[in-house]
């Protein structure tokens, strides 16, 4: 029998904490999943609830201080990233694993051109001259379908619209053919026919690389069409885990629930507004129990006391919630 393979990132026990004028705050709190081979996993949840913190700890781009990883395992490939030094870190990023950044306007120089940008980095990883890494350059931007990809790649960030820069981003991202992609919102400042074309494009690339794809998002719209798992995080910590067919058929954590909703409304024209009342609760003022608590239509006196672990209710479905795991009393 086959051994099976080994998960292209494992992430274990991760927890990331800011130290601020006000306080130490965790962003990022006891964070585990793994993504294998060729596999798209999204994690989604509102704003503040750690996505995009825990996707910059996996490139080491907490900026220190504030921040700082206080706990847990980055292993790419089995490689621990926690430990690199600073000049081997180098080396995996962009090489191993790249990013694409939520603006691509703030990830872009605006003072160089596209040749420079993509071009330094086919240089510093794969040691190319400049002629090559031109060439090169034209060819990643015909790959990810920007027309004149020869006039492109001299023009500078300002010249491109939205979705020719995001475009360039993916093309950066791909130039040294990463194990692992980081989508950090990649279409949230798009239009809703250049969102399908950016992802279209990245499931493409995805199938033909070979990659492995985290995906940062709260876009429900977006993990159905790309995802195979879902992480659901809320105030820092995993909430529910699920395939994606099993958490749009039954999801099982009410905060779960309530972005579906939120979701179904959205694609529906006429439907009353279902919304999560309430909002994400201060990072000062964390509730004394389970932190969804305050704005749960199913919560039971031990929600307000006892925090939940996160508990596997059905093979590979954790979740945190003590009505989901039938253990509320």
């Amino acid at each position: 029998m086959t051994a099976p393979m080994p998960p292209v990132l494992a992430v274990e026990g991760l927890s990331v904490e800011f130290r601020t004028a006000r306080g130490v705050v965790r962003a990022v709190d006891d964070l585990s999943f793994t993504i294998g081979e060729g596999e798209t996993v999204a994690i989604v949840g509102e704003s503040g609830s750690g996505k995009s913190t825990a996707a910059m700890a996996m490139l080491r781009l907490i900026a220190d201080p504030p921040g700082r990883i206080v706990a847990g395992s980055i292993r790419l490939d089995g490689q621990e990233l926690l430990t690199l030094d600073d000049a081997s870190l180098r080396r995996v990023r962009g090489r191993q694993i790249a990013m694409i950044f939520q603006d691509p306007m703030m990830a872009l120089n605006p003072i160089y051109t596209i040749e420079r940008q993509i071009g330094e980095v086919l240089r510093l990883h794969l040691g190319v001259g400049r002629a090559e890494a031109f060439a090169q350059t034209v060819e990643l931007l015909r790959l990810v379908g920007v027309p004149a990809p020869e006039d492109r790649a001299r023009q500078y960030p300002h010249n491109l619209s939205g979705g020719m820069r995001q475009r360039v981003m993916i093309a950066m991202a791909l130039a040294c053919r990463p194990r692992l992609l980081i989508a950090d919102e990649p279409t949230t400042a798009l239009d809703v026919t250049v969102q399908a074309q950016v992802l279209e494009l990245i499931q493409e690339l995805k199938t033909r690389l070979g990659m492995a794809v985290l995906l940062i998002t709260h876009d429900l719209g977006v993990v159905a069409e790309t995802a195979h798992r879902v992480i659901v995080m809320y105030t820092g910590g995993k909430v529910e885990e699920a395939t994606a067919g099993q958490l749009f058929a039954d999801p099982r954590h009410p905060y779960t629930q309530g972005l579906l909703q939120a979701a179904k409304w959205e694609e529906s024209d006429g439907v009353e507004l279902r919304e999560i009342p309430g909002t994400v609760p201060s990072p000062f003022a964390m509730p004394t129990g389970c932190s969804f608590a305050p704005r749960c239509a199913a919560v039971v006196p031990r929600c307000q006391t006892d925090r939940p672990a996160l508990t596997e209710i059905l093979p590979g479905r954790p979740v945190r919630c003590f009505v989901a795991q039938g253990a509320a009393r």
